[in-house]
């Protein structure tokens, strides 16, 4: 008995280990995404183009990454976690030094691409270990762990990025990387089980990207992914892209002061959805907590962006600009408010039913990717046509218009 027993431990720990070196490759990833947060001034000057452009053409890695995540997932099916594990990996190396070696802004966006595709399951596959491993219970805290060591990632590209920007150049970003993601293929290597493929599903990437799609647009879920395409997005592309740009342009704080904000308001990120499960648990009410934690982003939103210089709320303190401090609460609230993500997955779980929750839940997913890719899109033509201050604004009306769109095509909740 003794004997099974430690064979039991040794084989729950051989586990542990293996989720936490595919964990690590999620921290990777989004230390890649959000890289341009800290550095896309001094990119674009680099390659002498106006950072609104860069910021629009960055947005092919979101594109790419949505793509990517249903023939990824179902390659896993066929070949298991770790042989695509490995070469997502290798692909994620060859992206991030092909993105250092850039020259301009078409050899730049190659480079994201590479990377769009190549991160695409690095969530997916310790999730799917996790799942075909662990029991519900302890699936259920695993899957939180892993998400909050994917979040590292954003800590890691806000005040250490800023600092390796300002001494050694953005290039030397995405060699760290390369270099970290050749250290996590290693740990992948030695630690991940080799697993005979599941051949869960047959069928073609296109067949199961067209029935995911059908799931996704079914009426019963229209108002989640509505939700869901405005939802992450709004937190990525803050987070990844125009939250640098908006502490270091318009409220003059420098590079590393800026990453140090971000830092704060990814800790939110990071606590948010931990805080948003107890309330959950707590009240219930997912569809009105949803509603009204998105609401109060775009609030959030709207409230910085009026604190711009010649902005309603500078003009009504008489002030040229609110304080930065402002700006970082204003972040940290909105980091916790839009951080009920979980709760979508939740409420899509109870809507589709146990027969369609691979697919309903993969819809969402896909929404949430490609919601963050078309408001980086849109968003760097309106920083190029109206400014900064409007880009925050836009967010908040996006946000507005998925919470309107949520709430009329779900019904209150019972409990």
């Amino acid at each position: 008995m003794d004997g099974k027993a430690d064979s039991a431990d040794g084989n729950f720990r051989a586990l542990i280990f293996a989720l936490l070196a595919l964990a690590c490759g999620h921290m990777l990833s989004t230390l890649l995404r959000t890289i341009p947060a800290v550095s896309l001034d001094v990119m674009a000057a680099d390659f002498h183009t106006a950072p609104q452009t860069l910021a629009s053409l960055t947005s092919i890695y979101h594109f790419a990454f949505a793509a990517s995540q249903i023939p990824v997932g179902a390659a896993m099916d066929r070949f298991g976690v770790r042989p695509v594990s490995l070469t997502l990996l290798a692909g994620t190396i060859i992206g991030a030094l092909a993105s250092g070696l850039a020259t301009g802004p078409e050899s730049f966006v190659f480079g994201q691409f590479l990377l769009g595709v190549a991160t695409s399951g690095m969530l997916m596959c310790p999730m799917t270990l996790a799942a075909k491993q662990m029991s519900a219970a302890r699936f259920g805290l695993w899957s939180g762990i892993i998400l909050s060591i994917g979040n590292i990632g954003m800590l890691l590209s806000a005040s250490p990025l800023a600092f390796v920007v300002e001494h050694f150049g953005w290039r030397a970003g995405f060699w760290i990387s390369a270099g970290f993601g050749a250290a996590v293929a290693i740990a992948v290597f030695l630690l991940v089980p080799k697993q005979p493929a599941a051949h869960v599903d047959p069928s073609s990437p296109l067949s199961q990207m067209a029935e995911v799609l059908r799931i996704g647009l079914s009426r019963p879920l229209r108002g989640l992914i509505a939700l869901a395409l405005v939802s992450l997005a709004a937190s990525l592309v803050l987070r990844g892209l125009w939250g640098g740009p908006w502490l270091m342009e318009i409220k003059a704080l420098g590079r590393i002061e800026a990453g140090n904000v971000l830092g704060l308001f990814t800790l939110a990120l990071i606590a948010g959805p931990v805080l948003m499960g107890i309330l959950d648990r707590t009240i219930g009410h997912r569809r009105e907590v949803l509603a009204a934690s998105h609401s109060l982003a775009a609030l959030l939103l709207a409230l910085a962006a009026a604190g711009a210089p010649n902005y309603p709320l500078s003009n009504l303190l008489g002030v040229k600009a609110v304080p930065a401090q402002i700006d970082t609460m204003l972040l940290v609230l909105m980091g916790v408010a839009i951080s009920t993500q979980p709760l979508l997955f939740g409420m899509t779980r109870q809507l589709a039913g146990a027969q369609n929750a691979g697919k309903a839940l993969s819809a969402i997913n896909l929404a949430f990717f490609l919601g963050a890719a078309l408001m980086q899109s849109a968003t760097g033509v309106v920083a190029a046509v109206y400014g900064l201050p409007a880009v925050l604004l836009f967010m908040a009306t996006t946000l507005i218009v998925g919470t309107t769109v949520f709430v009329l095509y779900t019904e209150p909740s019972k409990s």
